[in-house]
Order: C-alpha cells, then sequence, then structure tokens
C-alpha cells in the first residue's frame, strides 16, 4: 500500500450539523441553554453562532438532501456522537444546566482522563458535555 500525506486544510471544524425533529424546541433550548445567537432561520433550519463554529439545527426531513444516499437515524438509535464544551467549574455549569430545566444524564464526574464531564441531551436527543481540565 502506498503512503499518501494527509490532505490539507481539513484542520478546522466550522459547522455542526444535527438533525432534529423540532426546529423551534432545539433552537429555544439553544437560545435559553447554550445563550447562542441565530445567524439565519427559515422554516426547515436554523443556523446558530458558537463562539468558535456554528450549529445548523436542520429538520429530520431535510436531512436526507445533505447525506443521501444516507439514512437519518432515529432519536432512538442511540448516541452516536457526543459533543464536548470545555468550562472552568464542571459543578457550577451543571448547576446552571439544571437550573435552565436541562436533565443531566451523568456526572459530574472525575474521569481517569482527567476530566470532570457531565453529560446532557437536547431535546432532539443530541449528546452534549461539559468538561472541566482537572490538574
Amino acid at each position: 500500500m502506498t503512503k499518501t500525506s494527509p490532505i490539507k486544510g481539513l484542520d478546522e471544524l466550522e459547522v455542526i450539523t444535527l438533525f432534529v425533529e423540532d426546529v423551534a424546541a432545539c433552537k429555544k433550548f439553544y437560545l435559553d441553554v447554550f445563550g447562542l445567537e441565530v445567524i439565519f432561520e427559515d422554516a426547515d433550519s436554523a443556523l446558530l453562532r458558537l463562539r468558535n463554529l456554528m450549529l445548523n439545527l436542520i429538520t429530520v426531513g431535510e436531512a436526507p438532501t445533505l447525506i443521501e444516499p444516507n439514512a437519518v437515524a432515529a432519536p432512538t438509535a442511540g448516541g452516536r456522537a457526543l459533543y464536548t464544551v470545555r468550562v472552568d467549574d464542571a459543578d457550577a455549569a451543571a448547576a446552571e444546566l439544571q437550573a435552565h430545566g436541562v436533565t443531566l444524564l451523568n456526572g459530574p464526574i472525575d474521569r481517569p482522563w482527567g476530566r470532570r464531564t457531565a453529560a446532557f441531551a437536547d431535546p432532539a436527543g443530541n449528546l452534549w458535555e461539559i468538561a472541566q481540565a482537572l490538574d
């Protein structure tokens, strides 16, 4: 097998696209809990800005146009990805999440890889984690 060089320019994440059943409910979640700004929205999507990237919420019905011929998995199919947000204090962030009505799936818990984490899901079942570096 011939060794090839890596493709240049694949080192900056710009957008995470989440397939959701209810754009309005998920948009409200990200506005209320994360404090994000809406950049664009229409009947089938909402594009939100995080500090260093964008979050694109798109209805499950429109998602196949982005991933054909693959299918969109049902929210009950189980987790396939976990998005991690760095925080300074996992316990304080977890308490704030709960104050916003977010149910924690686990944590905060100290992990063997040097992070204190807690996981939660958005209304569409997309999985998120807050993580504090343990020094």
